[in-house]
């Protein structure tokens, strides 16, 4: 899931993509979205690297949490990651917000959103597999819509969106093995996954409540989030860590890629799929996350699979896609910009 913060030209949206630093998708006006991107990669190309970079995300928090300790793998991917975006705001000539009201509100969203996530997940898979915590985020759909209908008034109940909680939720228990009473499942490492992927959906309907309208750039606000959260992790590690007494190579490698790939050029990724293709679309990255997580931790880990395990994903899967708008809705807005402009 990307960090990123609703555009105050656009509010309506559907629950947050759930990829692993992912946070509410970018929003960008129907205009914009409808205007085919020149030149580079096809946007199906760059659909395909978010997908693989996300999914692999859980597999890289694993392997860092071999050799430094959850909190530690939590800021090194946010030093990585804030770093990425601080050569794309010094690229792109943006600034940094201004405002201690913005900035306040920033500080809640590094907290919801990065910071307290990021460090659920990496102590979550000291006890769980990649291929389980990366499962329970794609939860963060279903959460977000649970929440959004109460918390945002332009969400209204359908039998559709309904179903689709409930389909979701029976999902979550296949996985889980509700039927063997939750045997030889970690509780402690499983339930933290699921906080993450809840704290997600939370902050998502926080900054749509708080800074849709603060009229800066989206890179500016996601910039300034994760320097935030860097600051809060920064604060918070010294405390309870202490620091390692070697360097572990592979597992500083792997905490590495994870911010400069899985957050940092994860969102630049993200952004310009938006920019082009509209959220709608490209959150359905959402779907293909949990496939690629699984994947990667059984083939390069070597992590178990029992048959609940998939079956419950696609479940989960399938609940969260009846809980998103209807494409349908998007390409109606989008021909009336056409016509308007």
């Amino acid at each position: 899931m990307s960090t990123v913060t609703p555009s105050p030209r656009s509010r309506a949206t559907s629950a947050p993509s759930a990829a692993p630093p992912a946070t509410a998708p970018p929003q960008e006006s129907t205009a914009s979205a409808a205007r085919p991107r020149r030149g580079g990669l096809d946007w199906r190309i760059r659909f395909g690297v978010l997908s693989l970079v996300w999914g692999f995300s859980f597999l890289l928090i694993k392997v860092g949490t071999h050799g430094y300790g959850p909190l530690q793998v939590t800021l090194g991917r946010l030093f990585f990651g804030t770093a990425v975006l601080a050569v794309a705001l010094v690229a792109k000539r943006e600034r940094l917000p201004r405002g201690a009201r913005t900035w306040g509100h920033l500080m809640v969203a590094a907290f919801l959103l990065n910071a307290l996530p990021f460090s659920l997940f990496a102590f979550s898979e000291l006890t769980i597999p990649s291929t389980l915590a990366g499962i329970c985020n794609a939860t963060t759909p279903l959460w977000g819509m649970a929440l959004s209908l109460v918390a945002l008034s332009e969400d209204r109940p359908t039998r559709r969106r309904v179903a689709g909680l409930g389909i979701g939720f029976i999902g979550v228990l296949t996985v889980l093995g509700a039927w063997q009473g939750f045997g030889g499942l970690d509780f402690a490492g499983t339930a933290m996954a699921l906080a993450a992927s809840l704290s997600y959906a939370i902050g998502w309907i926080y900054v749509r409540r708080t800074l849709a309208g603060s009229g800066h750039s989206n890179l500016s606000l996601t910039g300034a989030q994760l320097l935030l959260a860097t600051v809060q992790l920064a604060v918070v590690t010294p405390a309870f860590t202490t620091l390692p007494t070697h360097v572990a190579v592979v597992p500083l490698l792997a905490i590495a890629a994870l911010g400069i790939l899985g957050t940092g050029l994860a969102f630049l990724i993200q952004y310009g799929l938006v920019a082009e293709v509209g959220p709608t679309t490209a959150q359905m990255v959402t779907y293909f996350v949990p496939v690629i997580a699984t994947a990667a931790g059984v083939a390069v880990l070597g992590e178990s699979l029992s048959w609940s395990t998939p079956v419950g994903a696609l479940i989960i899967l399938a609940g969260a896609a009846l809980t998103q708008p209807r494409a349908r809705i998007r390409k109606t807005r989008i021909r009336r910009t056409r016509i308007r402009t």
